[in-house]
């Protein structure tokens, strides 16, 4: 189940392209079994967040930042999913503000044919470890992560190259690190990367993000309790066959490389998983962008057989 509610103000006060931004979300994940059941197992997520942004003038006109206060809160019930979390009953709570600085020189957000655009983002949540001075190495992992801590740091880059015509390259790098503030509270067992498929929701419901991998299957690239970091590469070449403002389509092809890891002292960033494959992309005002890819894994997943030959979905993903 996942109820979800959000208001967006981007012009806030009519005078200046000042964003506001209102969300809330609610989301059940169990075995199906009624409430009433004692073998019922269930992880409840509500979360709500407020979100500020503002275009800035310097360095130059296309940069923008953005700051977001967020709360969630995370409900296991007799969620004894094994290797996914160390305790199986308990609540864990996440306050996180986040901040992103953002360029963006995209000549249009359907089928853009030059500019870029880059991110740099920082979520981190108060370092309730360093400030209570309680024993974290004899804590059991059900008291320690009550408060959820860590600082997170994302990039995001793509750049959009015209290679004749109206035939384009979209040149993407990401990052991704989850890190932490006392080693002996160690990593969050929320807000890590689940590797693999294609990433049709950007936060699935084991609280990790969603990093989409195609030609593997979903979450088959990361270790199986999840990664602390990750990057990938991705290089699409795209035609369109309509740029109709009400139907634009355009077919593809990609190739496109990634990998996940549980600590910094593991990360090798050439050391990826290979991809190739091609795909299709619709645009409808009514419904957003939607597509299907067929990709071809070359190297083992972790999840030993989820490479190879994948068909993806795609859903509401831009450029």
């Amino acid at each position: 189940q996942a109820y979800s509610a959000s208001f967006v103000e981007p012009w806030l006060g009519g005078k200046k392209p000042h964003s506001l931004s209102l969300s809330t979300y609610y989301t059940v994940q169990s075995n199906g079994l009624k409430k009433s059941d004692d073998k019922r197992q269930a992880m409840d997520i509500f979360g709500v967040s407020v979100g500020f942004g503002r275009r800035l003038k310097w360095p130059d006109d296309y940069f923008s930042l953005y700051n977001e206060l967020s709360y969630q809160n995370y409900i296991l019930k007799n969620y004894s999913y094994g290797y996914l979390f160390s305790f199986s009953d308990g609540n864990s709570r996440n306050i996180s503000f986040r901040t992103t600085f953002n360029r963006s020189s995209i000549d249009q957000p359907i089928y853009p044919r030059k500019g870029s655009l880059v991110s740099l983002s920082l979520q981190l949540t108060p370092p309730y470890s360093l400030l209570s001075g309680r024993d974290y190495i004899n804590m059991t992992d059900k008291e320690k992560y009550k408060w959820i801590e860590y600082h997170k740091w994302t990039f995001n880059s793509n750049y959009i190259t015209k290679l004749a015509g109206d035939l384009v390259l979209s040149t993407k790098v990401e990052f991704g690190f989850l890190g932490i503030y006392n080693q002996d509270y160690g990593p969050s067992p929320f807000e890590g990367y689940n590797m693999g498929g294609d990433g049709l929701v950007s936060y699935n419901l084991y609280g990790k993000e969603t990093i989409s991998l195609r030609g593997y299957g979903n979450g088959s690239i990361s270790p199986l309790n999840g990664g602390n970091i990750y990057n990938k590469f991705s290089f699409e070449v795209r035609y369109p066959l309509s740029l109709n403002p009400n139907a634009t389509l355009y077919l593809l092809t990609f190739a496109e490389g990634g990998n996940s890891w549980n600590k910094f002292e593991e990360f090798k960033p050439f050391n990826v998983k290979r991809s190739a494959g091609v795909g299709i992309r619709i645009f409808l005002p009514m419904f957003g962008k939607l597509g299907v890819d067929w990709g071809y894994g070359f190297d083992e997943a972790v999840r030993p057989g989820e490479n190879h030959s994948q068909f993806h979905f795609i859903i509401g993903q831009n450029f």
